[in-house]
């Protein structure tokens, strides 16, 4: 499967409308890490997970911002080539909320 290597703009679908997100993963050696960044802040992902799946290669990370409201985010991904989509928590409470990108050449 490929990697999840690169910057991805992604739009996150939130009840006050849709976000733009840009996305900067990284991949040594099967070890993912990486940032998220909109207008108001940069934070570190947490927790990321990354595994194969008849689908593409599943991702999975925790972030925390503060800005527009202090949230903790938890993010399911499914990501094929230079695309990926799947959805975003923040709370067991609360529906999920779509999550689509697409990878910068």
């Amino acid at each position: 499967m490929s990697s999840i290597a690169g910057t991805w703009d992604v739009t996150v679908k939130s009840p006050v409308g849709d976000l733009a997100v840009v996305y900067i993963f990284t991949d040594s050696a099967g070890t993912v890490a990486g940032t998220a960044s909109s207008e108001a802040e940069t934070v570190p992902l947490a927790n990321v997970v990354s595994k194969d799946t008849a689908e593409g290669r599943r991702l999975t990370w925790k972030q925390s911002v503060t800005k527009p409201a202090k949230l903790n985010l938890e993010f399911d991904v499914t990501f094929t080539g230079d695309t990926l989509s799947g959805h975003s928590k923040v709370s067991r409470l609360l529906p999920k909320i779509g999550v689509t990108g697409s990878r910068r050449a």
